[in-house]
C-alpha cells in the first residue's frame, strides 16, 4: 500500500488540490446564496423554490462529492510515508482547521434544510459573518502546510 501511495503521490496531491478548490468554491458561495435568500426572497414563492434548488444542487452535487474527495485524497497524503511529521505543530493545526471546515459544511447543510422547511430564523447579517469562517480556516490550513511551523 505504501509503495502505491509513494508511486502516485503527485497524482494524489493534484487530485487533493482540485477537490479542495471545488469544495472551497462551494463553501464560499453557499453562504452568499443564503444571504440573498434570507434578505430578498419571499417564502414559498417561485424565487424561493429556485434558491432552494440552487442551494441543494450546490451542496449535494458539488460540495458533497468535493468534500469526500478532499478527505480521501488528504488521508492518502497523510498515510504516504515521509509526508507528515506528527511531532511538529502544523499537521495538528491543519487537522483542526479541516475538522472545522467539515463542521461548517454540515452547518450549511442544516441551514439549507431550514430554508427548505421554511424554518430559517437567521438573517443576512449572520450569513455574511459566517461567510468569513471558510476564509479564516483556509488561511490557517495554507499557512500550516506551506510554512510547516
Amino acid at each position: 500500500m505504501y509503495d502505491f501511495l509513494l508511486d502516485w503521490y503527485f497524482w494524489i496531491k493534484a487530485c487533493h488540490i482540485v477537490s479542495v478548490i471545488s469544495w472551497m468554491a462551494g463553501l464560499f458561495y453557499l453562504p452568499r446564496l443564503f444571504v440573498y435568500h434570507a434578505e430578498k426572497v419571499v417564502a414559498e414563492s417561485d424565487t424561493d423554490l429556485m434558491f432552494q434548488t440552487m442551494e441543494r444542487r450546490l451542496l449535494r452535487g458539488i460540495m458533497g462529492p468535493a468534500s469526500i474527495a478532499t478527505w480521501i485524497f488528504g488521508l492518502c497524503l497523510v498515510f504516504t510515508p515521509g509526508t507528515v511529521d506528527w511531532s511538529m505543530v502544523w499537521p495538528w493545526t491543519k487537522a483542526a482547521a479541516v475538522l472545522g471546515m467539515t463542521w461548517f459544511h454540515h452547518w450549511l447543510g442544516w441551514r439549507r434544510k431550514d430554508f427548505s422547511f421554511g424554518t430559517n430564523r437567521l438573517n443576512g447579517r449572520t450569513y455574511r459573518i459566517m461567510n468569513e469562517v471558510p476564509t479564516l480556516l483556509m488561511v490557517i490550513i495554507v499557512i500550516s502546510v506551506i510554512v510547516k511551523f
